[in-house]
């Protein structure tokens, strides 16, 4: 049905029901669902299940049971909009459905199978998770009988744990109020059509949320890398700046997204739990379809003023009862990326959009006068500090001077590299031994004995024993007397410290300790000095990049030294797998915009740090690197793709891990992609092989087994085959084996042919010539998610994600040989 029925039964100018049209959108993760309770004529309740951007919409005549198998008749009616799922209030007498209406009950649904062909044949099993309804239900359709002009169906609940006996109590007696006033049926009904006397006007209607000029309508962007401060000795002043409080507290970017929350931390992770749901519920309560906000959650003191240590003891405590999160940015809202406009206009934005917030969501306010008065008036009431922002700029992801720190204090955090005991327990520490990276050395920074009670020094014990190691994680070996009573520990624990000042020999001097950064990775951890450079240069090979600043992503302004930057950085992750193997380039001399061309045999002009290796097969030699130098090469030469051979050049006949590659052809959506890697993870494992995931900076993932190179190419293509059609043929109507494009529309193409000899596949942190400049990025399997899409990773950036721990560490650690019996040809390619 369409929502033409439902208009067409409704006088709009009388009833305070929403028009609602069909809404277009991604399927949700998990769908809602509301059940209305609806004194018309007679009392039903009505079900509605959100399919396909409507609520499908069925009338239960006598409520649902929760006994087993005890059928309550559900006659289908029209398809209503999404926006009916909260309306709650009375329409008038006269009207269709004329009558009194509460949410009986809301939530989400899952189905059991496939919904279309559930729908259509007339039996759609699915799951509530409901406010009061939850389990397996049935909708099974009846045949119509003569005369008859609606479908009836029959509502019925599954045997499982959230059934009852008809002994127990029944659930519409039970529990017969709204779950979204709490009012009883009958308190609505004597109210004036769209009114009620708790809440004013029902179907008042939200104020429009006026957008900033330069506001671009764009998908959902998922994560973006927050905007930072440069530390600044002294605050700036002028009228292009506004000055803000430097919280205390633990920064945080809130993701609200069709009435679901997250609270993602600096460097990505998903951190909702750990700060309990008054803050999820306060944000999910705002009137937004979709936002992206920007902020800091605090525990503040009896004075009013955030305490971080506060913040931690709530925290391990399990209590959010206190905190309070005060938002000072909004970089996305309702469809439209705002990071273009001014900061002026972003925070005007926010502070509508916060405008009757619940009081736990406070707007960050601002100061226009000069930075200096703003900064003491911030130290004399024992605060951190302050931030100050030009008025006029954008939203950068990454350090800039458009936003700078200035500090009432020296301090900063720091990696723990060791710990002394107590002197009164030998389970509680002592003392903190300091350090900060600068480029990939560690750093001494002195020593931290103060600032932690008898609770917080026993925790770090048991935390940093874990971590003990025999020797100094540390570049420079330190004294006797630096070294005394020093257990080493794996540098991966971030704590922020107070102190007085740095000494002429880089150690801090009166240090306090204020608490652990479990936001912040270690890597990340440098000595923040004033008007630091805005951008950290990485150290290049001396090789030579002619026209450094030309541009090979157009849209992205992606230069040849910006590519050459990042393949610096992930070097080290990168160069097992592209070092001494056959490599296939696809080169665009002219940038990903112009024409682009594969390549695998050497051309003239090559790089002296690129190498030419014999094929004993092939007539024409193959290219190869050795260093970060010959990867540089390849990119002074316009190669925006590497993708390496799946053996090396020592052992070219026997394969080293396997690649599965899972293409989406069109109508798939990206869950479904996410559920065929998962997938196929579960039938690697089945055959003993670990598997590893990334992005391939197209469309779709990779999965990724590693090997012991024993068997030929022939048996590992045999076995990635024998996956690909067996997950072809349990499930067809969502995978094919098979290239022809006829055959892939709707489904998933499990390309087993990665796997041949001289075939290849897209390195790992590789860079791709497509819009965006994304690369192809290996996550963590608990990281695949619809908010990371197969481009969400970009040259751009993959710095910050290169700050968190390798998700592919053990890659080469997880090589087993393939399973006996696919090596029945052992040695090389025929056997």
């Amino acid at each position: 049905m369409a929502l033409e029925t439902y208009q067409a039964k409704r006088n709009f100018k009388a009833t305070p029901e929403p028009r609602g049209a069909k809404r277009r959108r991604k399927a949700p993760a998990e769908p809602t669902f509301v059940i209305q309770k609806h004194v018309a004529r007679r009392l039903h309740y009505d079900l509605r299940l959100e399919i396909d951007g409507v609520l499908k919409s069925w009338a239960v005549t006598r409520g649902p049971s929760l006994v087993p198998g005890e059928k309550r008749l559900a006659v289908h009616v029209e398809d209503h909009p999404l926006e009916y799922g909260s309306f709650e209030g009375t329409i008038p007498k006269g009207e269709y459905g004329g009558g009194t209406v509460i949410v009986w009950d809301r939530g989400t649904w899952e189905p059991v199978g496939d919904v279309a062909k559930g729908y259509a044949k007339g039996h759609l099993d699915f799951r509530l998770k409901g406010e009061k309804l939850s389990g397996e239900w049935h909708l099974v359709r009846m045949a119509r009988r003569k005369g008859e002009k609606a479908d009836n169906w029959l509502l019925i609940k599954a045997d499982d744990e959230s059934a009852r006996t008809e002994a127990d109590p029944d659930i519409l007696e039970e529990r017969p109020e709204s779950v979204k006033t709490g009012r009883l049926v009958e308190e609505v009904a004597g109210e004036e059509p769209g009114w009620s006397s708790k809440r004013g006007k029902l179907r008042e209607p939200e104020p429009e949320l006026p957008l900033p000029e330069r506001a671009k309508k764009a998908r959902w962007p998922g994560f973006i890398p927050p905007a930072l401060a440069t530390l600044a000795k002294q605050p700036p002043s002028g009228g292009q700046w506004l000055h803000e409080i430097k919280f205390d507290g633990y920064r945080l970017q809130a993701q609200v997204r069709d009435g679901k929350v997250k609270l993602i931390t600096r460097g990505g992770l998903d951190w909702t739990k750990r700060f309990g749901k008054e803050l999820a519920e306060a944000l999910a309560s705002l009137t937004v379809e979709n936002a992206i906000l920007d902020g800091e959650v605090v525990v503040e003191d009896g004075g009013g003023v955030a305490s971080f240590a506060e913040l931690q003891s709530d925290l391990s405590e399990g209590r959010s009862d206190r905190m309070v999160f005060y938002l000072f940015d909004l970089p996305y809202v309702n469809g439209m990326d705002l990071r273009a406009a001014t900061l002026a206009e972003r925070k005007r934005t926010l502070q509508l959009l916060l405008h009757g917030a619940p009081p736990v969501l406070r707007f960050s306010e601002h100061f226009e006068e000069d930075g200096k008065t703003v900064l003491e008036h911030a130290c004399r009431l024992d605060l951190e500090g302050i931030v100050s922002k030009k008025v006029a700029s954008a939203y950068g992801s990454g350090r800039s001077k458009d936003w700078l720190k200035t500090k009432c204090s020296q301090r900063q955090e720091f990696v723990v590299v060791g710990f002394t005991l107590s002197s009164t327990s030998n389970r509680a520490i002592g003392s903190l031994a300091l350090g900060y990276f600068d480029k990939d050395d560690l750093i001494y920074a002195g020593r931290v004995g103060t600032g932690f009670n008898r609770k917080v020094a026993g925790d770090l014990y048991r935390r940093l024993s874990k971590l003990a190691i025999d020797r100094s994680p540390l570049k420079r070996k330190l004294s006797a007397t630096e070294a005394r009573g020093l257990v080493f520990v794996r540098p991966e624990t971030v704590v922020e410290v107070d102190f007085q000042t740095w000494t002429a020999d880089g150690i801090i001097r009166h240090a306090a300790f204020r608490g652990l950064r479990e936001d912040k990775a270690s890597r990340e951890i440098v000595r923040e000095t004033e008007d630091r450079a805005v951008k950290e240069t990485v150290p290049l090979p001396k090789v030579k990049l002619t026209h450094p600043d030309r541009v090979y992503w157009q849209d992205a302004g992606v230069t040849k030294q910006d590519l050459a930057e990042y393949y610096a950085q992930v070097w080290p992750r990168m160069e097992p797998f592209v070092v001494s193997r056959p490599l296939a380039l696809l080169r665009c001399p002219d940038g990903a915009e112009g024409e682009c061309f594969f390549q695998k045999h050497p051309w003239k002009g090559l790089s002296k740090d690129i190498i030419i290796a014999e094929d004993p097969e092939d007539k024409e030699p193959l290219i190869a690197v050795k260093s970060l130098a010959g990867l540089l090469g390849l990119v002074q030469a316009g190669a925006l793709e590497i993708h390496p051979w799946g053996a090396t050049l020592k052992d070219m006949e026997r394969p080293d891990y396997i690649t599965l590659d899972l293409d989406p052809g069109p109508g798939v959506e990206w869950k479904d992609v996410i559920r065929a890697a998962q997938d196929v993870r579960e039938r690697l494992a089945a055959k003993g092989l670990a598997s590893f995931v990334k992005t391939t900076g197209g469309k779709g993932l990779h999965v990724v087994a590693p090997l012991k190179p024993k068997a030929g190419w022939d048996e590992v293509k045999a076995f990635a085959k024998a996956i690909a059609d067996s997950m072809a043929e349990d499930e067809p109507g969502r995978y094919v084996a098979t290239v022809a494009k006829a055959k892939r529309k709707g489904k998933i193409l499990i390309d087993y042919l990665r796997n041949g000899r001289g075939a290849t596949a897209v390195a790992p942190y590789s860079s791709r010539a497509r819009a965006g400049a994304p690369v192809s990025m290996p996550l963590a399997w608990e990281e695949l998610s619809p908010d990371i899409g197969p481009a969400h990773f970009t040259v751009l950036n993959a710095a910050e994600r290169l700050r968190e721990s390798d998700p592919w560490e053990d890659f080469r650690k997880a090589a087993v040989e393939l399973p006996a019996e696919n090596r029945k040809r052992r040695g090389g390619r025929k056997g």
